[in-house]
């Protein structure tokens, strides 16, 4: 709870937009109680049954990860990847290099495999 204390003030000293926090399940209650006591807009989303990633910041970056429709960061896509990492504050070069990557990984998945043709006996 003291790390997410710290993000709080860095939010509301505007060091940051949105912030992403992961906490143990047991925090949850806890880490409800005290955004919503500061009306800090968030949103929820459980990682499993033992820890969840909180967001929370300006109403704005809320609802664009709202928009995205998802329950789990796995789901994004290549640009709502990109889209929240910026949100995050993460070097935008970084994130334009993560994009890329991801986009060349995906292409080369679909690549089609070469067929081995074996000689005939």
């Amino acid at each position: 709870m003291e790390v997410l204390g710290h993000h709080i003030y860095e939010y509301k000293k505007g060091l940051r937009s949105l912030v992403l926090h992961t906490m143990r399940a047991q925090d949850y209650q806890q880490a409800k109680e005290v955004l919503e006591r500061k009306q800090i807009e968030h949103l929820i989303y459980w990682v499993n049954e033992r820890k969840f990633n909180v967001f929370f910041g300006k109403r704005e970056c809320i609802e664009v990860l709202k928009s995205f429709g998802k329950q789990n960061l796995n789901d994004f896509t290549d640009e709502e990847d990109f889209i929240l990492g910026t949100m995050l504050g993460y070097d935008r070069i970084q994130q334009c290099q993560r994009l890329l990557k991801r986009k060349r990984v995906k292409a080369k998945a679909h690549e089609p495999q070469p067929i081995a043709l074996g000689r005939a006996s």
